[in-house]
Formats: C-alpha cells, sequence, structure tokens
C-alpha cells in the first residue's frame, strides 16, 4: 500500500501541472533579490520547482534514513 502512495503522489502531481501549465501559457521571470531570470513559460517555471523540490525531499530522506534514533532506556 506504501508503494502505491509512493507512485500516486508525483503523479498527482505531474497531471496537476499539466493542467496548470496548458491554462498559464504566459512567461514568467524570477526575480531573487538582484537578481532575474530569462523569461520562462510559467508551466515550465512550475515544473522545475515541484522537480527540484522531490529531487531535494529524496536526497534528505535518504542521508536521514541511515539516523536511526537511539533507545533510551
Amino acid at each position: 500500500m506504501q508503494r502505491f502512495f509512493l507512485v500516486l503522489i508525483p503523479a498527482v502531481w505531474v497531471v496537476a501541472i499539466a493542467i496548470v501549465a496548458v491554462q498559464n501559457a504566459t512567461p514568467v521571470a524570477i526575480r531573487f533579490i538582484a537578481f532575474q531570470s530569462v523569461e520562462l513559460p510559467f508551466g515550465l517555471v512550475l515544473s522545475f520547482c515541484a522537480a527540484g523540490g522531490m529531487l531535494l525531499t529524496a536526497l534528505l530522506m535518504l542521508f536521514l534514513e541511515g539516523r536511526k534514533p537511539s533507545k533510551q532506556r
């Protein structure tokens, strides 16, 4: 059952990103402090952000999996 949810959650995200990307095709530029990116379609920016978040979460889970809390008596 856990594997089902591990597949279902990214699948729902991909569908949601596709729907939002089709509805919002206008180019956007990301501004952070004094930096500004090139103008990209909103759906592409959203896809990169979602993929980056999934990768960072996977890496965090990978690194924290080895650390199990010690049992206290």
